[in-house]
């Protein structure tokens, strides 16, 4: 027996389906060890001794390892078949070496698409473990678990703030910079003339042929009383023109386009991605949908290329046929495989659409519509620019008619489009009149606050991260209470701003753009075996220990909150302080008094529970998360995640609970209607 072992448990029935019963599939669920706490700092890292990492199994995964070491033992021959990227070719090699399997008895296999000609294929194309990928992420894991773990105690224990990382900070920062940028902005008064007409407008643009600026209502009426009611056509410009295409989904565009379009954060497009990629039940197969959806790659395979000109041609026309485009390959493009695309271009979403939900559908159709329109021919316009005067004030109007919709035929719908139909001036006869002038007063604007569509484009522009860390940076940013999100937008809170302003007070030649963007070309260049790891660790930690240290000594810690409460046992003022599980009263005395205030808390009662008749009540675990259990516990350990509604199930009598979209049992499969 043959065995191929995937990350995700999702993936080894389909997968099984392909390769047939010589083969066994089964699933790591991902990593099985991590950097243990201990040692210096709890770096689990030994940074005396060349950075040596010290291994553990991750809790909970002691069975797993057990259960793989069986099947290692009763196979002939084992295939990693880990993801296809760094982070991937790592998992691969903490199993062959956690796993103790030998050298002659593996292949690593990697496959873009969960297909069954490209997993069959991948036996064909079987290699060794790529130890610079892994030696790559290594150092990655040893950078972050260095600057995490230094930088949050630091943190910690001198600010408000909870955590502190390599490219978390330096998202942090730009946002708070952002903000600062709006706060001194200082608006300026401007205003717009508009010529009415029936069929178009045309805005102020010069006098005397020299660009006109209205900086008050005095100016605008000087203006006004000028202006006669007859516009004289100075021209008409009418040029084709063409509209580019769209370049095929990377992780970056597809997450933006997602919450743009969807309002689907990061974190629930990959999950969604995921889904997809690792196979879907479609009736005849389970099949990947598409691509392995981490990249930063515009490129598509020749197969797909073919296929989709195929399919154009016989579907639009030849006329529709594009050209494959190239894009400028930034330095920190690692193109280690694929754009994100369908596995299939016959594989339309309408053919599938009952096979997914209504969110695998959306993102579906989004990566299908891309990747077609991206082989499709440019839309053509007919853009026209008609420059009119009075009394030698000129006002222009713009617009366009569309000639050819081109790749806007299947991704008009995902296409922002403003276009302006203006009527044949030559029906004119030279003059158009109007006794219709609008004035509107405007102040210019500071930039706009990031989105996190427009925060993962700039880090993406700046070379900070890559594209399986942008949803993560997103999700700590908003979990550690750094921002806000209001109106879709990132406001920093007080602890955020606060936290960056003392990173950058000690941190500065570090926690920045710059610094980040090369870290990341340095992790590439260990990849392709440009550059030794262990250099760039030991050049990053002797720049970077001594500034800890510093901060540490020098760092002004703040001062807790006082409270203007006395200590009931010993008359101290009492303060709010910050603890692992949140804030807490105590007396400022500490450590000479240890009273800690009992917070009264007011008791939400949901319903009676049905297994004691106590009350169940929302309740919250160590991490903040809410759930609904007994107030009789521990006597009674009535437990749920789901909300009750309070009526119990006709039939086994448990609690109802609000699910997303309908009402269910808790126990069993009873839905309301």
């Amino acid at each position: 027996m043959k065995l191929v072992i995937v990350e995700s448990p999702a993936k080894t029935h389909t997968i099984g389906a392909y390769l047939g019963s010589e083969f066994k599939v089964v699933s790591s669920k991902g990593h099985i060890r991590d950097l243990s706490t201990t040692g210096k700092y709890g770096l689990g890292v030994d940074v005396e001794n060349d950075f040596k990492p010290n291994y553990i199994s991750i809790p909970g995964k002691k069975r797993d390892i057990s259960s793989l070491k069986k099947d290692i033992k009763e196979s002939d021959f084992v295939y990693l078949a880990t993801d296809p990227d760094r982070e991937g070719e790592a998992i691969s090699w903490h199993l062959y070496d956690a796993l103790g399997i030998s050298d002659s008895e593996y292949e690593r296999i990697v496959f873009n698409e969960i297909t069954e000609p490209a997993v069959k294929d991948a036996f064909n194309h079987s290699r060794k473990i790529d130890m610079n990928l892994v030696k790559s992420q290594e150092t990655r894991r040893i950078l972050d678990r260095i600057i995490g773990f230094r930088l949050s105690k630091l943190m910690q224990s001198k600010t408000g703030g909870k955590s502190a990382g390599r490219v978390q900070s330096v998202a942090l920062k730009l946002i708070v910079d952002r903000e600062r940028e709006i706060e001194a902005f200082i608006p300026e008064e401007y205003w717009e003339v508009t010529a009415k007409f029936k069929d178009f407008d045309a805005s102020l643009e010069k006098y005397n042929n020299e660009k006109l600026e209205l900086h008050s209502e005095t100016q605008v009426n000087e203006v006004l009383d000028r202006l006669g009611e007859d516009y004289k056509i100075k021209s008409v410009d009418q040029k084709e023109k063409s509209k580019k295409g769209v370049m095929p989904f990377t992780t970056s565009t597809l997450q933006q386009a997602c919450i743009n379009k969807f309002n689907f954060n990061s974190s629930k497009t990959m999950r969604t991605a995921q889904k997809l990629y690792e196979g879907v039940n479609i009736g005849s197969e389970t099949v990947g949908l598409i691509t392995y959806m981490r990249t930063d790659s515009t490129r598509l395979s020749n197969l797909f290329i073919d296929s989709t000109f195929k399919y154009i041609e016989d579907n639009f026309g030849d006329n529709y046929k594009g050209v494959v485009k190239k894009s400028k390959k930034k330095e920190n493009v690692q193109d280690a495989h694929e754009a994100i695309r369908p596995t299939s271009i016959y594989r339309t979403p309408e053919s599938i659409k009952k096979y997914l939900s209504n969110d695998e559908y959306k993102i579906y159709s989004i990566i299908y519509a891309r990747a077609l329109a991206s082989l499709m021919a440019d839309a053509k316009v007919l853009a026209t620019t008609v420059l009119l005067d009075n009394n030698n004030y000129e006002f222009k109007a713009t617009g366009q008619v569309q000639l050819f919709d081109g790749y806007l035929r299947v991704y008009g719908d995902y296409s922002q489009s403003n276009d302006i139909i203006l009527p044949d001036f030559n029906k004119f006869n030279g003059v158009v009149s109007t006794k219709n002038v609008e004035t509107e007063q405007k102040f210019t604007k500071p930039v706009a606050r990031y989105t996190e569509a427009t925060l993962i484009e700039e880090m993406e522009k700046l070379g900070i991260g890559r594209p399986s860390t942008y949803a993560k940076t997103m999700e700590t940013l908003r979990e550690r209470d750094y921002v806000k999100v209001e109106d879709k937008k990132f406001h920093p809170t007080e602890v955020g701003v606060e936290t960056t302003d003392k990173l950058q007070e000690f941190f500065s030649n570090i926690i920045n753009v710059e610094y980040t963007a090369n870290m990341e070309d340095d992790l590439d260049k260990i990849a392709d075996d440009e550059m030794d790891n262990i250099k760039v660790l030991s050049a990053f930690y002797t720049e970077f220990e001594p500034l800890v240290k510093k901060a540490f000594e020098n760092m002004e810690k703040k001062a807790p909150k006082m409270t203007g409460e006395m200590c009931p046992e010993c008359g101290s003022e009492l303060v709010i302080r910050k603890g692992r599980y949140g804030e807490f009263t105590a007396c400022s005395n500490y450590p000479t008094c240890k009273f800690i205030k009992k917070e009264e808390k007011e008791i939400s009662i949901i319903c009676t529970c049905p297994k004691c008749g106590g009350n169940i009540i929302e309740k919250k675990t160590r991490r903040g998360k809410v759930f609904y259990g007994c107030d009789k516990y521990p006597k009674c350990d009535t437990a749920l995640w789901d909300k009750p509604t309070g009526e119990e199930c006709p039939e086994c009598h448990s609690l109802l609970v609000e699910k997303k979209d309908s009402i269910k049992c808790s126990s069993c499969d009873y839905s309301k209607e």
